[in-house]
């Protein structure tokens, strides 16, 4: 191909870029770059794509098949480089680590690396309205003007929205008072971040968080890959101890990124982040406007952006000169993307951390099995705290047995539940009642001909939301209102619900504590981030008596008040029998629930209501011996040879018919390539079945922990044929669901 561009005219001797589009291929294609135009690696580029021009990424080498040599005369042309900031090496190999790790196209990685659109966009002036100085009063003065008016003394450029929003006015006043000339239109500045300032206070720190600050201190310092778990207590200080490692890293001139499971956790986090910096960090999350998530991409990507704090997909933003990661609540499944490109973010985390040759840092009070196995050999470093910052001691497990101590007829709180919430009650302190179940009931049904109530796409029965009066489904999201009557014999009033979800638990705790201030904490019951943050705030100042919630509960909210918690159903996690890492699961949610309690002032207590005392998630949560549990559940993973031990994959295939589903999977699995040591299990029929109309199933690989099973799949994968149609198939490294 070169010999070809040697013999066209000097003039028409173009450069061949590899560009990579963000699309589900995994090939770079070469475009001609005009004489007029510069780019490099990294550089976001214009170029035609069949019918369309689409966004395209520079790639420093070809990816990928390049096919038959194509006659330059005939190659398309870049259209345009785009003015914004390049992809900065590190991202690229990134990229290229984790396409290849997952199997998912190259293309689709770079896809999430550019989220955020508004970021390739021109940047649009956003006007506001300021205070007008020595105007004239306007003709017409009313309430509404004069608040509008007092709140724009001070000078401040607000959007119309905001300003009506706090004077409590609509729009059309502020337009009012633009057209009296009280208020001028104006351009609002573009966002500043402010730099975060490692000196701005000063923590004081135990003994033991000390030794653990010099640790991470000297993790930072080292100038090169390690990995550090620090493993503490719940109210150990384990964020006051890590922010030390971000201010070190501040100190050197570098970035830093903390990972957060949940964005909800992020108000009581910045306030914190806040005390110890003297500024707020960049948020990264689902809930920012799209101008705001570009105003963030372009800030990570020119360096404005020093310390960013968001969910996973924040590791793939391109940082210029990343130094530190912390992956807080490391344990949390949350970390696992499931759509698209299938990654744990965690351990994607510490693969950059490599690729970049800085350190991270791995926060929990119930680390994962996988960080245990890794702090037990050595190849983390293991920072422990054991004790509570406050000094006061982990709360006192007790183990309702529900056999001996039920619930009265029609209830699910245990006598023994209800008296320790009553105590707590008179005492003026908090209690928190956890079930890890949204809505009011898992199932309802016809008490006259037994008709359930399942979702007409999945396999899966509706679940009622007596407070929103909907039977949703939390698989697709159907949802449709509460009928009268069953729509199978038309019976009125004979619909019943069944088994209790943390509506019917608050109800129940309304009836038997009618004048105790309540708080529901469920994502489905709060729909915006303003309204979640609201809601925990005021817990943390102790307006509400009793906390009902699901396990948004445990993602490390510090609520000082509170001194009794009660997990309602501590068995429900244990019923996921095929899933491997379920009494994993269930040990560290419990654990984490049980935490909240007791923290600030006074020894707290815990309540674990079970029809299992004697299993051993059980007796390692009542017993508080920790160390027991690890033990057997790092003992059954050899023996199964599972995870860190061993190595799984999932194999997902769907279609609308399910006669078409089940083909092609017996398919893929008889085309399986013989390998002694790997084991492939199924096909089967995944446990839910049915998801928003796709008939699903699911083929397991298991392989030992030094096999290379992505190079086992692509020669599987490589072998089918072309999948067309309606089939798909979903590849998944390391799977963290299994239904």
């Amino acid at each position: 191909m070169d010999s070809l561009l040697d013999n066209l005219a000097p003039e028409t001797q173009l450069r061949r870029l590899p560009v990579l589009l963000p699309v589900a291929l995994d090939q770079t294609y070469d475009y001609l770059l005009p004489a007029d135009l510069a780019a490099r690696p990294g550089d976001f580029v214009l170029v035609p794509f069949g019918p369309q021009t689409r966004i395209g990424v520079v790639w420093d080498q070809a990816v990928g098949d390049p096919g038959k040599p194509i006659d330059p005369r005939k190659m398309k042309t870049i259209a345009g480089v785009l003015d914004v900031p390049p992809l900065p090496p590190a991202s690229l190999r990134f990229a290229e680590w984790t396409a290849k790790y997952t199997l998912a196209p190259l293309g689709m990685v770079v896809r999430m690396m550019m989220s955020a659109t508004a970021a390739f966009e021109p940047a649009k002036p956003r006007f506001g309205v300021s205070i007008v100085h020595g105007a004239a009063t306007p003709p017409r003065m009313t309430p509404a003007r004069e608040r509008a008016l007092a709140i724009a003394a001070d000078g401040l450029i607000r959007s119309k929205a905001t300003l009506a929003e706090e004077a409590a006015c609509t729009t059309g006043v502020i337009n009012g008072l633009v057209a009296s000339g009280n208020l001028v239109d104006v351009a609002i500045p573009e966002k500043i971040y402010p730099r975060p300032d490692p000196a701005a206070s000063v923590t004081t720190f135990t003994d033991d968080q000390a030794i653990a600050v010099q640790a991470l201190h000297a993790a930072v310092d080292g100038g090169n890959f390690s990995a550090s778990l620090l493993d503490g207590v719940t109210g150990s200080g384990k964020t006051e101890v890590y922010f030390e490692a971000v201010a070190r890293t501040l100190e050197k001139g570098h970035q830093a990124l903390i990972m957060l499971p949940e964005i909800a956790l992020t108000s009581q986090f910045l306030n914190r982040f806040h005390r110890r910096f003297g500024c707020q960090p960049v948020e990264w999350h689902s809930a920012l406007s799209p101008p705001e998530r570009g105003r963030a991409w372009r800030g990570v990507a020119t360096g404005e952006a020093r310390v960013v704090v968001g969910a996973r997909s924040a590791l793939y933003l391109p940082y210029t000169d990343l130094g530190v990661i912390v992956v807080d609540e490391e344990h949390d499944a949350g970390f696992k993307q499931d759509d698209r490109v299938h990654y744990q973010a965690r351990d994607m985390a510490v693969v950059r951390a490599n690729l970049g040759k800085f350190p991270i840092v791995l926060a929990s009070a119930t680390p994962s099995i996988e960080s245990h196995v890794n702090a037990r050999t050595g190849r983390y470093r293991h920072v422990h705290l054991p004790g509570r910052f406050s000094g006061t001691e982990l709360p006192e497990i007790t183990g309702i047995d529900l056999k001996k101590h039920p619930p009265e007829k029609g209830r699910w709180i245990s006598p023994v539940l209800l008296s320790a919430i009553t105590e707590t009650l008179a005492r003026g302190r908090q209690s928190l009642l956890f079930l890890n179940r949204r809505g009011y009931a898992p199932l309802t049904l016809c008490r006259s001909c037994g008709h359930r109530f399942e979702c007409p796409q999945c396999t899966a029965w509706l679940v009622e939301h007596r407070f929103r009066h909907r039977l949703n489904c939390h698989h697709c999201g159907f949802s449709l209102p509460i009928p009268e009557s069953c729509p199978k014999c038309g019976e009125a009033g004979s619909l019943v619900a069944c088994g209790p979800g943390v509506e019917r638990v608050a109800e129940e705790v309304a009836e038997l504590f009618p004048d105790a201030r309540r708080a529901i904490l469920s994502s489905d019951l709060i729909p915006s981030l303003v309204e979640m943050r609201e809601v925990i705030r005021s817990i943390e100042a102790g307006e509400a008596d009793i906390i009902i919630g699901t396990q948004i509960v445990a993602k490390g909210h510090h609520f000082p008040d509170l001194d009794t918690v009660g997990i309602v159903d501590g068995d429900l996690g244990l019923a996921m029998g095929a899933d491997p890492r379920a009494g994993e699961r269930t040990f560290q949610l419990l654990h984490q629930v049980t935490g909240r309690a007791g923290r600030t002032f006074a020894n707290g207590r815990g309540f674990v209501q079970t029809h299992l005392p004697d299993h051993p998630v059980m007796q390692a949560i009542i017993s508080g011996d920790r160390e027991a549990f690890l033990d057997h559940e790092i003992s059954n993973r050899q023996r199964g040879m599972l995870p860190p031990y061993g190595r799984l994959a999932a194999l997902v295939i769907s279609a609308r018919d399910k006669s078409l589903a089940e083909a092609f999977a017996r398919d893929v699995a008889r085309r399986a390539p013989a390998a002694e040591r790997i084991e492939v299990l199924g096909p089967a029929e995944a446990p839910i079945s049915i998801v928003r109309g796709r008939h699903r199933w699911r083929i397991l690989v298991k392989a030992p922990r030094e096999m290379d099973v992505q190079a086992y799949l692509r020669q599987w994968l490589d072998s089918l044929p072309p999948i067309k149609g309606d089939l798909r198939l979903q590849v998944d490294i390391d799977p963290y669901s299994f239904l």
